[in-house]
């Protein structure tokens, strides 16, 4: 299964809008199924952008992980990633060198577009 930078982003918008900082009780995107869903909560997990606590069984088809909360990078991400002109740029960017960056990578293209933006 590959990654999906757009799931990804949406998660943690979801991440965000629930209220008192833990996660809702289930994630809901269409076109995604929820074991897409589940993996990539696993990711950002992996990615430190999330506490979560890993659910994966035996025989599971991929690695699944039930979210906890934002971490503080998960939130910097968000920041980094809220504006959907500078997510537009970012991914434009990301199709110019092959359609497909690290998570490091995206981030600091991100935060570069940014501080262009701000004039900084």
């Amino acid at each position: 299964m590959q990654r999906d930078m757009g799931l990804i982003r949406q998660l943690l918008f979801q991440m965000e809008a629930h209220p008192r900082g833990f996660a809702p009780a289930s994630f809901s995107i269409d076109t995604f199924s929820q074991e897409q869903i589940s993996y990539h909560i696993w990711l950002l997990g992996q990615a430190e952008l999330m506490k979560v606590v890993e659910v994966t069984s035996h025989g599971a088809t991929s690695p699944q992980a039930t979210p906890i909360a934002l971490t503080w990078a998960g939130h910097d991400f968000i920041d980094a990633a809220r504006s959907d002109t500078t997510w537009s740029k970012a991914m434009e960017k990301a199709k110019t060198v092959g359609g497909s960056l690290s998570f490091a990578i995206l981030k600091q293209l991100l935060e570069s577009i940014l501080k262009v933006q701000l004039g900084l």
